[in-house]
């Protein structure tokens, strides 16, 4: 099991105005679809910054994985930019890890966003720095994404009050509450992590869990995988989002209740992040509350500083 994080660090929160660079650390994107994701930013109040080289391709990346973290790095370290958010996920942010300088990103905290294979670049950021990161839409999923998507970021990268969920499909897997702090994040990339320096310590968290595409033998698997290797002792709660072009969503409740049987695990499902038309942007690193008697789940802090 990897060691207990740092202490964490909040990013500042962003006003009106504030600068959002944009980085592609995983795989490449349509210059058409990304424009009318900047669009959307824009019309957020907020301006973007975008590197000359976002383009650059290499194969399945969105360039090499010296080029993709040296990318994300500057845009850190830019006093210009307030927030760095991913264009898009995917598949290669694992691969840039060990290019990253993690005590160069730890003295330059900002609100970093994005999902699906940027779940590697949060999990590394909580346990090689602690800062606090956003698990929220890409640039490129803006523009098929709803109001509520887009309000939600805003909301959490702006807010000033500790902010709550609920979905309106939720269902309670498992009566209970609990306390812990939020990680999680896309299934298939937290399972690819287990053994390496950049997996998280999850005891004593409050376990968020979505994917794509994925079939019920092979989340069977998954969970089964990280379950034999230790990473979900002393967790305390589990909450379920959208595992959209797969298994049926009863068939995963059946799933998580076998897998979790012996300990006792307030379960949510059918919270609107993830993969799906909704995806409601969640701080991770931040101490919440589930209340899966009720369908909520409870930030008790705000994710980001003065």
């Amino acid at each position: 099991m990897p060691s207990p994080k740092i202490d964490s660090i909040k990013p500042r929160r962003l006003d009106p105005g504030a600068v959002i660079g944009v980085v592609a650390p995983a795989s490449p994107f349509k210059r058409r679809v990304l424009m009318q994701g900047l669009k959307i930013l824009q019309d957020m109040g907020y301006a973007v910054k975008t590197p000359p080289d976002l383009f650059v391709g290499e194969g399945y990346l969105a360039g090499t994985d010296e080029h993709r973290a040296r990318q994300l790095q500057e845009m850190f370290i830019d006093d210009s930019v307030d927030a760095v958010m991913c264009a898009r996920g995917g598949f290669g942010s694992l691969r840039m890890l060990p290019f990253l300088d993690w005590e160069l990103l730890r003295c330059h905290p900002k609100p970093f966003i994005g999902f699906s294979d940027i779940t590697a670049l949060h999990h590394a950021f909580y346990q090689k720095t602690g800062i606090v990161t956003f698990h929220g839409p890409v640039v490129c999923s803006l523009p098929s994404s709803d109001r509520q998507t887009q309000t939600a970021l805003y909301r959490a990268l702006s807010t000033r009050l500790a902010l709550s969920f609920r979905s309106p499909k939720i269902r309670t897997i498992r009566p209970g509450r609990a306390e812990g702090i939020l990680l999680g994040g896309n299934l298939t990339t937290l399972c690819h992590l287990v053994g390496t320096p950049f997996a998280s310590n999850l005891t004593g968290a409050v376990l968020f869990l979505e994917d794509t595409g994925e079939v019920a033998y092979r989340i069977d698997r998954m969970l089964t995988q990280m379950k034999l290797a230790g990473c979900f002792d002393g967790i305390k709660g589990v909450v379920l989002g959208s595992f959209s072009n797969g298994a049926k969503p009863a068939v995963i409740s059946d799933l998580v209740r076998q897998l979790f049987a012996d300990q006792d695990l307030p379960i949510l499902a059918g919270m609107a992040f993830g993969h799906g038309h909704r995806n409601l942007t969640l701080p991770m690193g931040v101490r919440v509350h589930l209340d899966a008697d009720d369908g909520r789940l409870i930030l008790l802090e705000c994710a980001t500083s003065d």
